[in-house]
């Protein structure tokens, strides 16, 4: 993948600083802001936002430099999405950033910049108000999101910050209504989209664009993931974006995460292990969500090497930071909860197995794998 740091290598006349029509692609620019853009994404905030205020100085009209101090904030809420302190700060950037684009798309109907902004402002409030259920101010924003992206589209030869655009319009379209048929009716309005193609452009975007690269990254190994179910290549994604920002806490579970989904736990282990010396340590965006996370993995290690001990030890640590994040409904908690109940009955403490696997019921829905497992385990055993 192309890198920022390559980027800097190049000697200063081969950059390009002719005035390009866009801002976003001014590289001039983009070399000049390098350090505070990997600076945000590796969670050292200070150095980003005060890059991002002399951009605000130099450019009050534009929508660039408001929308990467939304950016920052979006990755201050994005290790722990269920803390909302930053909910209100976040929505005013982000109209911050619709005013800014609007003036202008108002005085040019035919900026895709503009459309793109607008399009990346709307989603991003989109995104975290279905994290809170604020479901018809989500449909809202989704349905203008959705719109500016349609008008963003069709830049493919400009650049590949505007190809984002593209590759989400592209991917989300068919995606939004397979997995929210609620929402059907609000993509019917435009015109449909290609998963595969959408894919591809994100890979393009991921390897060639400045802005957008590692938002494509985030997306693309949570895709892979996911719903394209290639394990290998998410991995392949948060290896490097971890080994890019190893400061970031996102990337860094992430990364542990796909080392334990490959079968790699011993590597997963022992990035897990580094991820609860941070949390300990105060590291900034290390918190209870990722030491949920990182205990569990490491309770895994010890269960499959039969250390039961050191496991219930984690498996214990788990159920702590779940609580102390209201993950409760949570895989994680939940198979740690039965883990839990499986060691006390085989100690042959069935009270406590039984207060275990009722708490699985209590915090599962009943249809939840972890609920059957819980009914059918107590009722084999007698609990």
């Amino acid at each position: 993948m192309t890198t920022v740091a390559e980027a800097q290598e190049k000697p200063l006349d081969k950059i390009g600083f002719d005035e390009p029509p866009y801002l976003l692609l001014d590289k001039g620019l983009q070399f000049r802001i390098t350090e505070n853009v990997n600076a945000l994404y590796n969670f050292d905030f200070e150095t980003a936002e005060r890059g991002f205020r002399v951009m605000r100085y130099q450019y009050p009209d534009h929508p660039l430099p408001y929308f990467l101090m939304g950016l920052s904030t979006w990755w201050k809420i994005a290790p722990d999405i269920e803390n909302k302190k930053m909910d209100d700060l976040f929505i005013r950037q982000m109209d911050e950033v619709i005013d800014k684009a609007k003036k202008i798309l108002n005085d040019d109907s035919e900026n895709k910049e503009a459309a793109f902004f607008l399009a990346g402002a709307y989603g991003f409030q989109g995104r975290l108000l279905s994290e809170r259920k604020s479901w018809t101010k989500a449909t809202f924003a989704g349905k203008n999101a959705l719109k500016y992206l349609n008008l963003s589209k069709g830049e493919e030869e400009l650049n590949p910050e505007l190809l984002l655009g593209d590759a989400l319009f592209n991917y989300f379209s068919v995606w939004i209504p397979e997995n929210y048929p609620i929402l059907k009716p609000v993509v019917a309005l435009f015109p449909k989209g290609d998963k595969a193609l959408g894919l591809k452009q994100l890979e393009d975007v991921a390897q060639n664009s400045f802005y957008a690269r590692v938002e494509a990254q985030y997306f693309l190994f949570r895709l892979y993931s996911s719903d394209e179910k290639q394990p290998y290549k998410a991995l392949a994604i948060t290896d490097y974006l971890h080994s890019k920002f190893p400061n970031n806490p996102y990337f860094h579970r992430s990364y542990a995460r796909h080392l334990y989904t490959v079968g790699r736990i011993t590597e997963s282990k022992d990035q897990s292990e580094e991820i609860l010396r941070r949390i300990e340590e105060k590291w900034t965006g290390y918190e209870s969500n990722s030491g949920r996370y990182a205990a569990f993995y490491i309770a895994q290690f010890y269960d499959r090497i039969n250390e039961k001990q050191e496991a219930k030890k984690y498996y214990i640590k788990t159920l702590t930071y779940g609580e102390e994040s209201e993950s409760q409904e949570s895989g994680y908690y939940l198979y740690s909860l039965i883990a839990l109940g499986k060691m006390a009955n085989e100690e042959n403490n069935k009270a406590l197995a039984k207060q275990y696997f009722n708490k699985v019921k209590k915090y599962a829905k009943r249809k939840h794998p972890a609920h059957i497992e819980a009914r059918a385990y107590i009722k084999k055993n007698k609990l």
